[in-house]
């Protein structure tokens, strides 16, 4: 095999990424013409398939910007192959944030990409590949959300309606908790090639707790309230209402949706 034939193959679309899609695309065209005889279920399969979808562009995101800023490694790695199962932890980046969606309605992020950062050359390179991939959670949010601020929902059946709301509320919880300058999220990986390398060192034993320590903040009443009152804001801004982001997450939870966002055929 040439070097030239590796470098295509180390960039070739993976198949599991395309089922991905291919589940995206056919639960969501369920959830619009209402052929789940259960749109709870459809719903939930067209949420998770595509709340893993941006997950996986998000860790390319990582990826790509770390390539064309010296990080040759991450084709070898499969990183830009948008397959999941190369991620340094699949557990950690694909299972857990779909828990964490399950369990709260929280677009937490999971695990990383791991970049070889001695390969890199400049701070403001540093910062970049940490900043883009929250920045796919904000373009992916501006995705979701475009039908709502751009009045462009009329004739959309409402249970794609409710699923899109939920959808964005994930990329918008997803782009704030990933910018927070806490140790082990991207934030803190903006800011970390600035700080002095005694600040660094101190905070280093940290981060593989990280983010366990904002999900279990987030079980704080007072500061789940004011973290959701702020995405609540943005949404609205963006033409989303509670009541279509409540519904799509009950219709998310099908084991337990209630009366009130069922739609009637």
């Amino acid at each position: 095999m040439t070097a030239t034939a590796a470098r295509r193959s180390d960039r070739r679309i993976s198949p599991v990424f395309v089922g991905i899609l291919a589940v995206t695309a056919v639960t969501g065209w369920a959830t619009w013409t209402g052929f789940a005889e259960q749109p709870g279920v459809a719903v939930f399969l067209f949420v998770t398939a595509a709340w893993i979808v941006s997950l996986c562009l998000h860790e390319y995101a990582h990826a790509r910007t770390a390539l064309h800023s010296g990080d040759i490694s991450v084709g070898s790695k499969g990183y830009l192959t948008l397959n999941p199962l190369k991620y340094t932890h699949a557990l950690l980046s694909i299972v857990l944030p779909v828990l964490f969606v399950i369990m709260g309605g929280i677009g937490l992020p999971g695990g990383a990409v791991f970049i070889e950062r001695g390969r890199i050359r400049g701070r403001w390179r540093h910062s970049l590949i940490s900043a883009a991939g929250p920045l796919t959670n904000v373009l992916f949010a501006a995705v979701c959300t475009a039908p709502f601020w751009l009045d462009a929902l009329d004739g959309v059946p409402a249970d794609f309606r409710f699923a899109l709301a939920f959808l964005a509320l994930l990329q918008v919880t997803a782009a704030i908790l990933n910018f927070l300058p806490v140790p082990g999220l991207d934030g803190y990986g903006v800011i970390e090639p600035w700080l002095s390398y005694n600040i660094k060192r101190q905070v280093e034993p940290f981060a593989p707790f990280g983010l366990l320590f904002v999900f279990a903040l987030l079980w704080v009443p007072s500061v789940n309230h004011a973290f959701f009152d702020l995405v609540d804001s943005i949404l609205a801004g963006l033409g989303i209402s509670d009541m279509e982001t409540y519904c799509g997450q009950d219709l998310y939870r099908f084991w337990q949706t209630s009366d009130f966002c069922t739609v009637s055929p």
